[in-house]
């Protein structure tokens, strides 16, 4: 794939943008340069967020439409982005790695799904209730839109995060300032073109690629009413220091360092559970945040899970993120990798056991490959078992008792998510419900539309997906009648 735009969208036009600044998308696989796009700087975020504002701000403009026909503009987005879903899922495996049978499913399926889902909640919940004061009287409690929206995600699922942003602003009827990552901003442009085709109103969706300092203008911006961020724990408390000055409402979602809970009665057979596995630990190559990296095994049964997270490990097919055979492709950027490895070495100093991968696969000279690699023997104070590598690094940590896996689970600066492994699901939930993390699944796990996704501790702040997803873009008019 070699693309490239010399436009940026803003207010539902295709734009010249303010200097002659490029970004450079690289396939990671390959390290071959897959084409450019225009860098957004200050200049051009000015200019989205005066377009985000008009069309929120303007007599008859998207704020005051009836939800109902906000969900057939969304509708007709989603329809929009189903076409391109092929060129979507390819755009984001050539730019960041991931697997293709991977973001086939999810970057080119999913968000067209949440998008409907969102519309489908816009035409069904009240967005005004009327009840009896306590003074006398009545009051008329209405959910209005809280305004202007900025958007930013990260590259390791750019399309999925975005739409779990964008889907709920557009229900709520704000108007969104989306910044993709400088690493993925080629599925970005398709977005653009299809929120053209499907008639989104101008300036209730504005794309601008652009790096950190873009990033940070919007976020400061005096326009904008709220800012929905997902990315590094670090960057988000610098984005909550600022929104904090500013008094605007923000939503996080930041890192993790999940544990998986192996209950002595676990039946983990690959042959059964080989997807749900993958899913919980490595998928995305390791880049994803809710995985449970953190591997914590009964004693009594410890070498058998240690040998099968081993051989596990060493089964998946590393390769290019385009063939369809691959499950661990590279990492996202040369910069991931060597933070990676940087990890690697450190667990090896610290005296934890390598007992697969460590290294670079053979025979996968270009590109950023890292082999699927497990510790053993971890101690959960090591640097391995608390920092988020976001890669494919599994630690194994043994356990006594119930109640010392559930104490180790929550020895974590992070609560995001988690998983619980057991032949009875009914105590798999039981000990779910010690877990103190924001989401958790039993012998599964997958972030689900309906419900809210969020974290606790560093993990970050407010939630997304289900109806509280869409709550967290409103805020509350009572007028008093």
């Amino acid at each position: 794939m070699d693309r490239g735009y010399e436009k940026l969208f803003i207010g539902g036009e295709w734009v010249r943008p303010s200097t002659d600044r490029v970004i450079t998308p690289v396939n990671p696989s390959t390290g071959v340069s897959l084409g450019s796009v225009p860098e957004a700087v200050e200049q051009d975020v000015d200019a989205a967020v005066a377009a985000a504002r008009r069309a929120f701000d303007e007599p008859g403009g998207w704020a005051t439409w009836e939800p109902a026909r906000r969900a057939d503009v969304m509708e007709a987005f989603a329809t929009e982005l189903e076409a391109r879903a092929g060129n979507i899922a390819q755009a984001v495996s050539s730019q960041n790695g991931m697997p293709i049978s991977t973001s086939r499913q999810l970057e080119g399926g999913l968000p067209a799904s949440v998008l409907r889902y969102y519309a489908g909640l816009a035409r069904e919940i009240p967005f005004s209730e009327v009840r009896s004061g306590f003074f006398g009287g009545s009051v008329e409690v209405r959910k209005v839109p809280v305004g202007v929206v900025a958007a930013i995600v990260p590259w390791n699922f750019p399309q999925v995060l975005s739409a779990f942003k964008i889907a709920p602003a557009m229900a709520a009827g704000c108007t969104v300032v989306f910044k993709p990552s400088p690493e993925t901003v080629l599925d970005a442009f398709l977005v653009a073109e299809a929120a053209e085709v499907a008639g989104v109103p101008a300036g209730v969706i504005n794309i601008v690629p652009g790096g950190r300092e873009a990033g940070a203008h919007l976020v400061s911006h005096p326009q904008v009413d709220k800012v929905a961020f997902t990315g590094s724990t670090a960057a988000g408390r610098a984005i909550a220091e600022v929104c904090g000055r500013l008094l605007r409402p923000v939503t996080l979602e930041l890192g993790g360092k999940s544990a998986a809970i192996i209950l002595e009665d676990a039946d983990l057979d690959p042959a059964k559970l080989g997807q749900e596995l993958m899913i919980s630990t490595l998928v995305n190559n390791g880049q994803t945040c809710f995985l449970s990296t953190r591997i914590l095994a009964p004693r009594s049964r410890y070498a058998e899970f240690v040998d099968l997270f081993t051989d596990f490990a060493r089964s998946l097919p590393v390769g290019n993120a385009l063939d369809e055979s691959t499950l661990v492709g590279p990492m996202a950027t040369p910069q991931q990798r060597d933070r990676v490895e940087s990890y690697i070495a450190k667990g090896r100093s610290e005296g934890a056991r390598l007992t697969t991968g460590g290294g670079r696969p053979a025979g996968l000279d270009q590109g950023w490959f890292v082999e699927p690699t497990v510790f053993a023997d971890v101690d959960n104070r090591s640097v391995i078992a608390q920092e988020e590598i976001f890669g494919p690094v599994l630690c194994v940590l043994p356990y006594d008792g119930v109640d010392e896996a559930v104490r180790i689970a929550n020895d974590s600066d992070f609560g995001l998510a988690g998983t619980v492994w057991t032949s009875d699901p009914e105590r798999g939930a039981a000990v779910a419900r010690r877990v103190r993390t924001g989401t958790i699944g039993v012998n599964r796990y997958l972030p689900d539309l309906a419900a809210p996704f969020g974290g606790v501790k560093a993990s970050g702040l407010g939630s997304e997906l289900g109806p509280e997803g869409l709550e967290a873009y409103l805020q509350f008019q009572s007028v008093y009648l």
